[in-house]
């Protein structure tokens, strides 16, 4: 069988597993470079991505395209995509809304694109096991073929698009959520003076959280992109009637915590930024 024309916008973090995933199953990868940064750049390079320069060209080229870039650009992805006159199958692996992928499959459809709505859960890691792709739409087993090898595992779920979004949004609402919880939690013991002593209780009880203390320096350096995704996942708590106030708290946490981005801090680093943010004068 030849290989099929998978482009991929854009390989960043967890980009790279998804275009690492589309080449491990013998298809040849595309993106384009314009306006991308040198990170972005290097990183298409180690994956061998054939380069298409521009998102027009690289339409021109590819059966399929894939979508994993920050939610808030997401439309403007699809947007361009659209643009193009391109007619194949569109995957949006973003962290959006089900509101919003519902209608991003209405827009695109409309114009005679194939939409596939995407859900990406786990970490951006290139061992299997670690990172799963959920998928819904009618077109979302011809989405999985692409992602047959992994380390991207591609599971699909039954109905429209929407389906897969609502899932990822569920389930980051849990993770995320309770990390910037904890980070606060956390913060106030430590600008209490009982930090030590909370922990040691948690130590002896069942279900501590003790283990998830580990993963806030994890978190801290991409805590930037955490805010916009809080907006997603509140506009999901909204429409099913459940208050979002849990998310826009957990938002001005991760806020207060950008300046990490592209650092390695340590817990206290962040705990001590994390109060003199909340305590400074409005």
């Amino acid at each position: 069988m030849s290989s099929r024309r998978i482009g991929i916008l854009h390989p960043g973090e967890m980009g790279r597993v998804a275009a690492a995933t589309l080449a491990n199953s013998g298809d040849e990868v595309y993106w384009a470079s314009h306006g991308r940064s040198s990170s972005t750049k290097q990183r298409a390079a180690t994956l061998k991505l054939i380069d298409a320069v521009t998102i027009p060209a690289l339409c021109e080229r590819c059966e399929a395209v894939v979508s994993v870039c920050p939610p808030e650009f997401a439309d403007h992805v699809a947007e361009e995509v659209l643009a193009s006159g391109f007619r194949g199958l569109y995957l949006d692996a973003n962290a959006i809304s089900p509101h919003r992928a519902r209608q991003m499959s209405t827009r695109l459809e409309a114009r005679g694109i194939i939409f596939v709505d995407g859900g990406i859960i786990g970490l951006a890691s290139m061992e299997p096991g670690k990172t799963w792709l959920y998928l819904s739409g009618e077109a979302a087993p011809q989405a999985a073929k692409l992602f047959s090898a992994g380390p991207m595992k591609a599971e699909v779920l039954p109905g429209p698009p929407g389906q897969a979004s609502a899932l990822k949004m569920c389930f980051a609402a849990y993770s995320k959520v309770t990390t910037a919880l904890l980070t606060a939690i956390l913060a106030t013991a430590d600008h209490q003076g009982v930090r030590a002593a909370l922990e040691q209780q948690w130590s002896r009880m069942p279900g501590s959280p003790t283990g998830m203390i580990e993963k806030i320096p994890i978190s801290a350096p991409k805590a930037w992109r955490f805010v916009p995704e809080m907006g997603e996942i509140a506009q999901t708590f909204s429409s099913a009637g459940v208050s979002p106030k849990f998310l826009e708290a957990a938002a001005e946490i991760y806020s207060q915590l950008a300046d990490f981005r592209n650092t390695t801090p340590d817990l206290d680093a962040i705990l001590r930024a994390l109060t003199r943010a909340l305590t400074s004068p409005k």
